[in-house]
């Protein structure tokens, strides 16, 4: 059997804020390239699958850039639903959209969620065009000028941008609104339609790895199964291949299979497929991932490396929640950031694995330029902040999220109130580790080894000998000073000791110094003991005039010593 001119398939998402005319522009470009823009007698639809359940298709000559001789361009439009659930579309689609369509309404210009469409795009996507739509609410006297003017402002928002340039069309796509004759023919579809051909580009599609499929529909058809509909994420998948549907842990033959109402044996990465497969209830999926059986892990929490999104206002900080949306699935989890140690700031940055040998530095809060810890704001005043090249989180799930391997994070705080003028987008990162066991806080996160700097502060009470002092107000009358026996300290005066033991029962301890007191601490210890002793002796109000007078500095007492954060026992450590 022959094959049918070639037809090349470019996804495209319809981005944009809620009520600036998504899908009535996905419909005048569906409607005007079926019919008239392409001279196409409708085609008997061919029974069966239909591909196109919110997703709408439209068909061009291949524009000659994409190589010679006959084929189709077809444009698959993917028209991203209202704003929650326009995330997780997205972020689950990232990866085969190849070409984003920024919806604006003219009269508004950006509002949040065209922002927030932006960052995905930057995120997820190489190529965009801006869409100025509803022309037609602009009188016409004006409306050249006032599409210059947001024309220029469009491109003022997008110079910092990855999609510095890029193309800016106007259009009405349908005018008079909703309610309007569908006679009223769209102004300036056509011309869009060859932007898009111009940007359009042969996109990188790799068949080799496991098969991984986001289904958006599931239906079945009497006689023959049910059907699963969607776009291939990664890998092939042919005739007679096993695929699971790893939510439900079931695993069934592939049937059947149709692209375009066209029977097919093979599919790969980036088509739009129908896979059709017996004995499925399709109430158990409406959507989600199908895969090569046993290529996806369920985990319960996971390392990623991330970076901060620049819109987001507010510190990103361990402990919090967000909505991390991973693979298909948007799921609550909290944080906790952690960077290189310090001396290693600078090292490069590993993309897709991450070291369970090195250490590192737990951090309060994710380390960027606007983050308020006080170290920082001290670091501040010397000049230039010193950030790491790369920075890490720990995710820790409210339920299991099942996902490829190195798949894309993005957390967002989507609780934020939708009019609010702010972007709810917080980060966005690459999953490096999943942990599969539920006990992962006993069987995998002492390997982790991330840990706080602890730095204690206390004083020297009394000279016992040129060898040892005795101090206090370094720990707390209950604490069990046998743990701290043999831990370096330091004195103000320069000395370096060893904790002893304690002494007493009220928290003071012996310190050993092995190199000796130096005969000028020795003095001036000596010299505050005495100046207690007299004060003791006399009234109290001397002792207040004295330490106004000549306030002898009491040599304080320095421990410093890491801690991992996941160790059970909890030890102490000083390098």
């Amino acid at each position: 059997m022959a094959a049918g001119p070639r037809v090349l398939n470019v996804n495209v998402g319809v981005l944009g804020h809620i009520d600036s005319g998504k899908t009535a522009l996905a419909r005048a470009l569906s409607t005007t390239s079926s019919t008239a823009a392409f001279d196409r007698a409708p085609q008997s639809r061919a029974r069966g699958i239909t591909l196109d359940l919110g997703f709408s298709c439209l068909r061009t000559a291949l524009p000659p850039q994409l190589g010679p001789g006959p084929g189709e361009l077809q444009f698959t439009l993917v028209d991203c639903p209202g704003h929650a659930s326009l995330i997780r579309t997205i972020i689950g689609g990232a990866q085969i959209i190849d070409l984003m369509m920024l919806v604006i309404d003219v009269t508004k210009g950006m509002q949040t969620q065209s922002a927030e469409c932006l960052v995905i795009g930057q995120i997820a996507c190489q190529k965009m065009v801006v869409v100025l739509n509803k022309i037609d609410l602009l009188p016409e006297g004006k409306r050249q000028s006032a599409i210059e003017k947001m024309t220029k402002k469009m491109q003022k928002t997008l110079e910092n941008t990855k999609f510095c340039g890029c193309p800016i069309v106007a259009v009405a796509a349908k005018p008079g609104g909703p309610e309007a004759p569908e006679s009223e023919n769209p102004l300036g579809v056509s011309e869009l339609i060859e932007v898009l051909k111009s940007q359009a580009y042969l996109p990188s599609r790799d068949p080799s790895g496991h098969f991984l499929m986001a289904v958006d529909h599931c239906f079945s058809i009497k006689g023959q199964g049910t059907v699963m509909t969607g776009t291939i994420l990664s890998g092939s998948v042919s005739l007679g291949d096993s695929v699971e549907i790893p939510a439900l842990k079931v695993t069934k033959k592939v049937k059947s299979m149709q692209m375009f109402h066209t029977p097919v044996t093979y599919a790969m990465q980036g088509d739009r497929v129908g896979i059709c497969v017996t004995q499925f209830d399709p109430k158990l999926l409406e959507r989600g991932l199908i895969c090569t059986p046993e290529s996806l892990h369920t985990i319960h929490a996971a390392i990623i490396s991330l970076k901060k999104i620049q819109y987001f206002r507010g510190a990103l900080q361990t402990k919090a929640k967000f909505h991390i949306t991973v693979g298909h699935e948007t799921v609550m989890g909290r944080v906790m950031f952690f960077s290189p140690a310090p001396a290693d700031f600078n090292e490069e940055v590993q993309e897709d694995a991450f070291d369970f040998e090195k250490d590192y530095l737990y951090q309060e809060v994710y380390l960027s330029k606007d983050s308020n810890s006080s170290e920082n704001k001290e670091n501040d005043q010397a000049g230039e902040v010193q950030l790491p090249k790369q920075q890490w989180a720990l995710l820790e799930f409210e339920k299991p999220v099942t996902c490829p391997k190195l798949c894309l994070v993005i957390g967002s705080k989507l609780d934020t109130d939708i009019h609010a003028n702010t972007c709810r987008l917080a980060f966005h990162g690459v999953l490096l580790q999943g942990m599969e066991d539920k006990n992962y806080t006993e069987t995998f996160l002492p390997k982790l080894k991330v840990y706080k700097l602890k730095h204690k502060e206390g004083q020297v009470e009394r000279v016992m000998d040129d060898y040892s002092v005795i101090g206090r107000s370094l720990f707390k009358k209950e604490t069990n000073i046998q743990l701290f026996v043999g831990l370096k300290v330091k004195l103000s005066t320069g000395e370096d000791g060893i904790i002893d033991g304690g002494f007493g029962q009220s928290g003071k301890f012996k310190i050993r110094i092995p190199d000796g007191l130096k005969p000028e601490t020795k003095t001036l210890l000596t010299a505050a003991s005495k100046k207690k002793s007299k004060a003791g002796k006399g009234d109290t109000t001397k002792e207040d005039e004295s330490s106004k007078n000549d306030s002898v500095q009491p040599v304080t007492i320095s421990l410093l010593f890491k801690r991992y954060v996941f160790d059970t026992q909890k030890k102490m450590i000083q390098s």
